[in-house]
């Protein structure tokens, strides 16, 4: 069997292992399976991917936690229970307004994501949605500039961190040009983007093709690929991302990040960390 016929029945076994119904019962995209309007998943997908680093569990139960502060309701909470980012300077978001619902982020934690930084993706979030027309508005049009994820996730951040902010935050918010991987972001938009028949990713945004998409490089994907020989970059960062996409491209132009359900599964559960 030549290496590249190895490589693909490799892949293709896994990926009929992981890229089913099961599978989103021990995984984060379970958070936006919860809901069915648009705008609910694509919150709750972004707000979920944000923190989805550590341990599984962790990752599941502060998202529903998350979830529960924003009633079960996310676009509906964000338009009417966050304060208007029109007045804040960046300091003292719990100042804003003296609501209870809003005061409850003051203490929610993830690792090293506060209450601080949930407020401002929030405020950061209203203001997506109220001057831009939302989530997917915004990684389309960063996608068109150059037809790359690249610019999608480059525009993307530089939308999102205009608010007055604490430096604090932006290290929740990858950033490609200086070569991060962008692990959590390019998961989300696996999410939104691909769709097929088993139904585990939502494929509800359509201006940027699955073809586009980038892998969401992490240490379990990476150890699987470089296993594989698909990968050998010894970092996990863009450049690796880009190295490792080019060739799952080569098994599957059309839906190369199919594969991460192959890559991350394979690893993950050995681990149960992301």
């Amino acid at each position: 069997m030549s290496n590249y016929s190895y490589q693909k029945s490799i892949l293709d076994e896994n990926l009929k292992t992981y890229n089913r119904q099961e599978f989103i019962a021990s995984d984060p995209i379970q958070i936006p399976h919860r809901f069915t309007k648009k705008e609910d998943i694509e919150i709750s997908a972004f707000l979920t991917s944000i923190i989805a680093w550590g341990n599984r569990k962790m990752i599941i139960n502060n998202a529903l936690r998350l979830m529960s502060l924003m009633n079960n309701s996310p676009y509906d909470f964000l338009l009417n229970s966050v304060p208007d980012y029109k007045n804040f300077d960046g300091k003292t978001p719990e100042n804003l307004s003296q609501k209870s619902d809003w005061q409850a982020f003051k203490d929610f934690v993830h690792r090293t994501f506060n209450g601080y930084d949930c407020m401002f993706f929030l405020l950061s979030l209203k203001w997506i949605y109220c001057e831009f027309g939302g989530l997917e508005k915004v990684f389309t049009e960063g996608f068109n500039r150059e037809k790359t994820i690249f610019s999608a996730l480059q525009y993307f951040r530089s939308i999102f961190l205009q608010l007055p902010h604490a430096h604090r935050v932006e290290r929740h918010l990858s950033d490609v040009e200086k070569n991060s991987a962008a692990k959590r972001l390019n998961m989300f938009l696996r999410w939104l983007v691909r769709n097929d028949e088993n139904g585990v990713d939502f494929g509800l945004w359509h201006g940027i093709p699955a073809s586009a998409l980038m892998l969401p490089l992490d240490i379990h994907a990476g150890n699987v690929s470089r296993q594989l020989g698909i990968l050998t970059r010894k970092q996990n960062d863009w450049k690796a991302v880009e190295e490792v996409t080019a060739a799952l491209r080569f098994f599957c132009p059309q839906d190369p990040i199919k594969y991460d359900f192959a890559l991350f599964g394979a690893g993950v559960f050995q681990n149960k960390e992301m």
